[in-house]
């Protein structure tokens, strides 16, 4: 008896605690679920969109199409996607109940490390799909019975990059759409921690807003990451890939900073900061933790350009996949 009463007396405080959690979130259901019509109405229209692109694209390029799907297929039926996938979802439900100790200003921290989350587990992915479903197929000698088919090489080489961008895209919107619910629910989350007044519906709604075009910015990212995954992939297996990927993601984002601090150095110092700025990725670019930290919305002018650079460097990238799949021996 005195046993069972010390284990009562040990889990009544834990179990009051809990019960009081869970009496907070039933609070804040009507305010931080009101604004989520976004992802209730985002996510249908784009997997709806998607479906068109593909059924348009089907026309114009079957062959294309027919390699993109059948590399998408494999790639999502692989453990690794569901890995990641189940990954992405629980750190993003973990966010907002973590405390980041910032004074009431926790949202920030949840918003900049959960893009940077979802853009380095799609870039993972990504460069997986490129190294299993190029260089494998390469080594295997499959892609030497794909080609004995009517099918040229620079259909394979974009009909794979389209498989790979096909399950990131996938990946995307369902973390996506997790993520904006996220940050839904840590406004109204922050407000009973800290014991501010209650947030109303558009404050829930205008941190979403604030935070999609972060989302964009984060897959156009990617899809710079994929294009040079899959121009490795023709040369080189998962590991060179995922090292050299992960030294162009890091110098990306550090070369627009080095660049300003060799400014005034030695000449020799500048130029090399330079030109590889010029050569690789400005992926700083893509970033908007300033944004975040300020309040400010991304100006769309913004995505416009990041959009037009994005275009001209994956166009480029998959040139140089085409330049150096055509010297290929797959013999």
């Amino acid at each position: 008896m005195n046993t069972l009463q010390t284990v009562s007396e040990v889990f009544q405080p834990v179990l009051a605690s809990w019960l009081g959690r869970l009496d907070t979130l039933i609070a804040m259901l009507p305010v931080w679920m009101k604004p989520l019509w976004i992802v209730a109405l985002g996510l249908p229209a784009a997997l709806a969109l998607i479906a068109l692109g593909l059924q348009g694209l089907s026309f114009v390029a079957p062959r294309v199409t027919a390699i993109g799907r059948t590399t998408s297929k494999e790639a999502t039926s692989q453990p690794l996607f569901y890995v990641l996938l189940a990954f992405g979802i629980v750190a993003l439900l973990l966010f907002p109940v973590l405390p980041f100790n910032t004074f009431g200003e926790d949202i920030k921290l949840v918003k900049a490390d959960g893009l940077t989350l979802i853009k380095v587990l799609a870039v993972v992915l990504a460069v997986w799909t490129a190294s299993v479903s190029i260089a494998e197929e390469i080594e295997g000698r499959t892609a030497l019975t794909l080609l004995s088919k009517p099918i040229a090489r620079w259909q394979m080489v974009v009909g794979k990059f389209l498989g790979v961008m096909l399950p990131v895209i996938l990946f995307f919107l369902l973390l996506g759409s997790v993520f904006l619910c996220s940050v839904s629910f840590k406004v109204s989350y922050d407000s009973r921690e800290t014991a501010r007044p209650d947030p109303t519906v558009q404050e829930c709604q205008s941190e979403m807003l604030q935070t999609t075009p972060g989302l964009v910015l984060a897959f156009l990212e990617t899809m710079i990451l994929a294009s040079v995954a899959t121009a490795i992939s023709t040369r080189l297996p998962l590991l060179p890939n995922l090292v050299i990927c992960a030294t162009i993601y890091a110098m990306g984002h550090l070369l627009p900073t080095v660049v300003q601090q060799t400014a005034d150095r030695l000449e020799f110092v500048a130029f090399a900061a330079k030109l590889l700025a010029v050569i690789l990725p400005g992926l700083d670019y893509f970033s908007i933790e300033t944004p975040i930290a300020t309040g400010q919305p991304v100006p769309p002018e913004y995505l416009g350009l990041t959009l037009l650079y994005s275009g001209i460097y994956i166009g480029m990238a998959l040139l140089v996949a085409l330049l150096l799949f055509e010297e290929r021996d797959l013999a």
